[in-house]
């Protein structure tokens, strides 16, 4: 059952993220959206709790999506509102959408950013550089446990509003053969995800011994609270 069996009755949704996972929860969600990107060098924002990267990172996507729309011209005129969901990987914006619409408009526009990364033994971990360091990453994990700390953050684009907040879960593998390994990276999946580390995936679900906390968190948008904050934000208005 959706959690809001009728979500866009008063607002569009965009999706800023080319990953397969968050676009799945979000249509499991009830939305239909349009994917965009933001397009900033996350690698130049440095913070050293976890909880406060992926905040600051949040934060600078949103920054960078609105600056996006303030270069777009020739605006195409929507009585509706937009949410815009940016994340931690990229897609081509596909329609015009300056942000001056969003300011005119009588309903309210959100947009919403995202990021995530693991925590490994105190430690963050973002997408891995290489195959060598995801082979690091996967051969930490077998056996062990991580966390994944995930934030979203909402910005009505109208009033001004913005409200963010963070999710932790845990996760405990059990021992992942080495063959699993070598064929997650060959097949090149966990280079494209924070820590390398991408439990739903039919190689490594069965050395999954326990998830603490919400399954879509670690997939990379957690639904209860994107939920919650898309509702705080419209109701500031």
């Amino acid at each position: 059952m959706d959690m809001n069996p009728n979500p866009q009755t008063e607002f569009k949704v965009i999706l800023g993220s080319s990953s397969v996972a968050r676009r799945k929860i979000l249509a499991d969600m009830g939305y239909d959206f349009i994917p965009m990107s933001a397009d900033i060098d996350e690698r130049a924002i440095r913070k050293e709790k976890p909880e406060e990267l992926v905040m600051a990172l949040a934060e600078a996507k949103a920054d960078a999506i609105i600056s996006k729309l303030q270069t777009i011209e020739s605006p195409e005129n929507d009585a509706k509102s937009t949410i815009v969901i940016t994340s931690d990987t990229a897609e081509a914006i596909t329609s015009k959408l300056p942000v001056d619409q969003y300011k005119t408009n009588a309903e309210p526009t959100l947009l919403i950013t995202c990021d995530q990364v693991v925590v490994y033994e105190g430690t963050i971990r973002e997408k891995p550089s290489s195959k060598e360091e995801a082979r690091k990453f996967l051969k930490g994990y077998s056996g062990g446990r991580a966390a994944t700390v995930s934030s979203v953050l909402v910005t009505n684009l109208k009033s001004g509003f913005r409200r963010g907040e963070w999710d932790k879960v845990e996760i405990h593998f059990l021992e992942i053969p080495e063959q699993v390994i070598d064929s997650l990276i060959e097949e090149g999946i966990v280079l494209n995800v924070a820590g390398g580390l991408i439990i739903e995936h039919p190689l490594i679900l069965p050395y999954v011994k326990e998830v603490v906390g919400a399954t879509d968190s670690v997939m990379g948008l957690p639904k209860a609270l994107t939920e919650r904050l898309i509702q705080e934000a419209l109701q500031n208005a």
